[in-house]
């Protein structure tokens, strides 16, 4: 009888972690990068100049950690289990970096912090409904605060929730089916306007090297009272 497909939380507690047998290294924090070519692309300079700031899906904590070390205060929240374990015993030494096992919705709804910035690199923007997840992004940013994600551009025509299906993990039997949600960068500039944000600047940065394979970009503000 086949085995059910893994569930979204399944995945990401897998996700990295099936490669090698063992306790594995962390990873290098020395880069703050939005697309997934190295050295190709904006940096760290999109969220301002920021004091306190939120990551929502920050993996293995890598991006979270560079900011920790310029100096920000930053709150990293993933309902992976394991991805926050693995991150707060990787990082735990870094001062002024906080690793919260938590749905980013339910976080967003009942965390009564404001932050300058909030931002997601390839992370939980790309897997949650923004009509569930823009207007809690909202309250939740300062006063001319910013939001900033990225993710893989969308191809033609697969717009809104997209199923990810496949065996993605080596050696697992059971397939994957996680949603992911995509637009067009003027449909995102369409949905941010709509929940109140400002500023908004929405574009594909073009991949390096003949890769076929570009990074939309997404930056916006929220409203001064």
């Amino acid at each position: 009888m086949p085995r059910p497909p893994l569930t979204p939380t399944e995945y990401w507690d897998l996700y990295k972690p099936h490669r090698g047998e063992g306790e594995q290294p962390a990873p290098p924090a020395d880069r703050f990068e939005w697309t997934q070519f190295p050295g190709h692309g904006p940096g760290p300079e999109l969220l301002g100049t920021p004091q306190r700031v939120l990551e929502l899906g920050p993996g293995e904590g890598a991006d979270a950690v560079h900011l920790a070390r310029l100096g920000i205060q930053v709150t990293a929240v993933d309902f992976s289990a394991f991805q926050i374990e693995r991150a707060t015993r990787w990082w735990s030494h870094i001062p002024g970096v906080r690793f919260v096992h938590a749905d980013v919705c339910d976080f967003l709804a009942t965390d009564a912090t404001e932050y300058d910035a909030i931002y997601s690199m390839w992370g939980a923007v790309w897997f949650t409904d923004p009509e569930l997840l823009l207007p809690l992004v909202a309250k939740r940013l300062t006063p001319g605060g910013v939001f900033v994600f990225s993710h893989a551009e969308a191809g033609p025509g697969m717009y809104g929730p997209q199923q990810m299906r496949g065996k993605w993990l080596e050696g697992r039997e059971r397939e994957l089916t996680v949603l992911r949600w995509q637009y067009t960068p003027d449909m995102w500039a369409d949905l941010l306007k709509r929940h109140g944000f400002t500023d908004v600047a929405a574009r594909i940065v073009p991949p390096p090297n003949g890769e076929t394979l570009g990074t939309l970009l997404v930056q916006a503000a929220q409203n001064d009272p």
